[in-house]
């Protein structure tokens, strides 16, 4: 049975918990580096999730005659 790759909130909280630990200064270089890594690759993954919603959010609000009005989202800083 295949499992299914952690959600967006999942890897959220996977960072911020790195983050954490980071700046606790309680790691050695080695295991920090580490945890830099894997932040650094979260991260990544997380602003691709996140421009992804954003262009399905833009689909979703294509206007009737068919062209595409990109609104930015609330917060968006625009």
């Amino acid at each position: 049975m295949a499992t299914q790759p952690p959600s967006f909130d999942e890897q959220l909280e996977r960072l911020e918990g790195l983050v954490q630990k980071l700046e606790g200064g309680q790691l050695g270089l080695e295991e920090a580096l580490q945890q830099y890594e894997e932040g650094v690759k979260l991260s990544q993954v997380l602003q691709d999730q996140l421009v992804q919603a954003q262009r399905r959010v833009e689909v979703l609000k294509q206007g009737l005659g068919g062209e595409t009005r990109a609104e930015p989202l609330e917060g968006d800083p625009a």
